[in-house]
């Protein structure tokens, strides 16, 4: 019988028994300490470890607990609603008028039918955009769902909703904010921005939003990079007639001396409501974005206070760019690179540390990534998410439309094949729900999927090993070369089978330890390659520019910083959309 899809996309689960793969590996729990280093998320380097050690360390570095199980939601779906929905935009100015925000509904559970269709096992949404708009009823701005006409919690019914459909929930709280710019100096840059346009100077796209609403003041305190002292504060900070003063006295919600400015404890108040409210949380996202620096005026977030009350408030959340978190892949295209590390050399410690060059480069785990800057000072779990959304801009615009199942196949392939998460947005519409076209091309979506991977076409294969590539005791066979361990798997099925996808997948519980393997197939008197790539990590598709049919199958690791440890192995026919 063929396993299911659900088994054959689930890293660690019980493995069929055709892809010849020892469940050991999956089962065996907690890796023990090998060579003196102990398995763990961030392991330090010193300053006297050789290349060597250091590629060795590298192997052994892991991941927690929550950011596996983040892996293996394989795809979230984002999505951005709100005021720029009911404006055409895709920037606001936070300037707009609340009651612009007018919806006849919200159908969140006719979003949760879109994104399951999708397949979403995560969806989060933007509570609050670059504009400053917030979708609930936060006490700490009037710029919000609470001042509008609609007086709804997007928030809430959005986190009730996926409960009941059985999803993991998800918060994006932009730290820029367009509404809390201090008003004074909103009007001196419309002021420069309009002399800008008179001048025929192209505008930028904040300026832009800006020059539409000019004749607004920003709907906040004037709170963002206004220059305020990092004072002693209490979290949360209570208002007038604050429902939740009888539990925080009682000690019912907990409390947090804090030192910030104000516009930092704007911010950590509203992190407080979401967690305290809305919880439990499962990814959060918060950028580092600062539209307006180059306009004159910006605002220093407090990560390492952000990242401190965040880990107390909810230390299972997932949280983007923290230490122990995820990273942006480096583009909004929705493909991660070719060769795609989860284990990352950074200099600096906690909040700040960087990845040398930054995240947007080609390279960022490879050996000489890991050995050549003697700058850094830990290697990390670091896993990426590709972003991108289903249509052209983040928000819905009636006069775009969605890309079509075989791109989202292909994006799929490109982000989850290549040990990223996808991270997809699906815009609700103005009228307050997905656009039947975008349905239509997810719905074919998953079906393209259901009908490429639903069955792994090795049921039934025979194999040896020349060497084994999991489990404790199978390791016979192994030749170090230069750091590198060295093995081939082989199969033969009990008849040929044509197939164009080689999907893999290495037990990440114990690291991702495999450099450069190839897939061959036997022609009768020789071996023939077929297929090579770089890394595998938590998966790695292969797509094949034309179907190949063999009887036996062999995967050649052929270099690795440690014994590898596979957890899955399928060959596919890709069936395209129904």
């Amino acid at each position: 019988m063929s396993p299911s899809r659900r088994t054959i996309l689930a890293m660690g689960a019980a493995l069929p028994a055709a892809a010849f793969l020892s469940r050991t590996a999956v089962a065996a729990g907690a890796p023990r300490p090998a060579g003196g280093i102990t398995p763990a998320p961030v392991i330090p380097v010193s300053p006297g470890d050789t290349a060597e050690r250091i590629v060795a360390k590298a192997a052994h570095v892991v991941p927690t607990p929550h950011q596996l199980a983040w892996q293996r939601n394989e795809l979230t779906v984002f999505t951005h609603y709100g005021m720029n929905t009911f404006t055409d935009r895709e920037w606001g100015s936070g300037c707009e008028d609340p009651a612009w925000f007018a919806p006849e509904r919200v159908d969140v559970a006719q979003w949760m039918r879109a994104y399951r269709a999708a397949g979403a096992k995560l969806v989060m949404l933007t509570a609050k955009h670059h504009d400053g708009f917030v979708l609930y009823p936060t006490r700490y701005t009037r710029h919000s769902v609470a001042a509008s006409a609609w007086k709804g919690d997007v928030l809430g019914a959005y986190v009730r909703a996926a409960r009941a459909a059985g999803l993991k929930v998800g918060v994006y709280l932009s730290p820029a904010d367009g509404a809390e710019l201090p008003h004074a100096w909103h009007a001196d840059w419309v002021t420069k921005i309009r002399a800008k346009q008179q001048a025929g100077e192209p505008l930028s796209i904040e300026e832009q939003a800006t020059l539409e609403d000019g004749d607004r003041t920003p709907g906040g305190h004037g709170r963002y990079g206004n220059g305020s002292a990092r004072t002693p504060r209490t979290l949360p900070t209570l208002v007038d007639g604050d429902d939740r003063a009888r539990a925080v006295a009682r000690g019912e919600l907990p409390t947090f001396d804090i030192t910030v400015n104000d516009y930092d404890a704007y911010y950590l108040n509203q992190v407080y409501e979401l967690f305290t409210q809305y919880g439990p949380i499962d990814e959060l996202w918060l950028d580092g974005a600062n539209p307006w620096t180059d306009a004159g005026i910006s605002q220093e977030y407090d990560f390492a206070t952000f990242y401190e009350i965040i880990g107390k408030l909810s230390p299972k959340t997932v949280v983007f760019k923290a230490p122990c978190g995820i990273r942006w892949i480096g583009n909004e295209k929705g493909i991660a690179r070719e060769s795609e590390w989860s284990v990352l050399p950074v200099t600096g410690d906690g909040v700040g540390m960087q990845v040398p060059g930054g995240e947007s480069g080609a390279d960022l785990g490879s050996r000489e990534r890991l050995t050549g800057n003697p700058d850094v000072t830990s290697l990390r779990w670091f896993p990426g998410e590709a972003d991108v959304s289903l249509r052209p801009g983040w928000y819905h615009h009636p006069d775009q439309r969605p890309k079509t199942a075989a791109e989202l196949v292909s994006l799929y392939e490109k982000s989850v094949g290549r040990n990223a998460v996808l991270l997809l947005n699906i815009p609700p519409a103005k009228d307050g729900r997905v656009d039947p076209a975008d349905i239509a091309e997810l719905t074919a979506f998953r079906n393209a999927l259901d009908r490429t991977y639903g069955t792994n076409l090795l049921s039934g294969a025979h194999g040896r090993t020349a060497a084994a590539l999991t489990g404790p005791g199978l390791t016979t066979g192994w030749s170090p070369a230069g750091g590198a361990a060295t093995g081939a798997l082989e199969l033969t099925l009990p008849e040929a089978v044509a197939f164009d996808r080689v999907r893999l997948g290495e037990d990440i519980t114990r690291g991702q330890r495999v450099e450069e393997f190839a897939v061959d197939v036997w022609e009768g008197s020789v071996w023939r390659q077929t297929a090579a790539a770089t890394t595998i990590g938590y998966s790695r598709i292969l797509v094949l520019s034309s179907p190949v049919t063999a009887r036996r199958i062999r995967v050649r690791i052929t270099a690795a910083r440690a014994t590898p440890r596979l957890a899955f192995l399928g060959l596919f026919r890709s069936a395209g959309p129904a």
